[in-house]
């Protein structure tokens, strides 16, 4: 039960390993292509989000 506590936890450590991890595993030039793609992902589901919703409204 104490391990389940525990997992919801992240700090400051858990982001630095995993920040860590992501520049080990792609390169320093990799992320920020990385990041303008979840950018326009973003940008893209919420274009989607909004047609759907003025659909519906019609």
């Amino acid at each position: 039960m104490k391990s389940s506590i525990l997992l919801g936890i992240i700090g400051p450590w858990q982001i630095a390993l995993i920040v860590l991890v992501v520049l080990l595993l792609f390169g320093g030039k990799k992320i920020p292509e990385l990041m303008k793609g979840l950018g326009q992902g973003i940008n893209e589901f919420k274009k989607g989000k909004n047609e759907s919703e003025d659909s519906e409204k019609k």
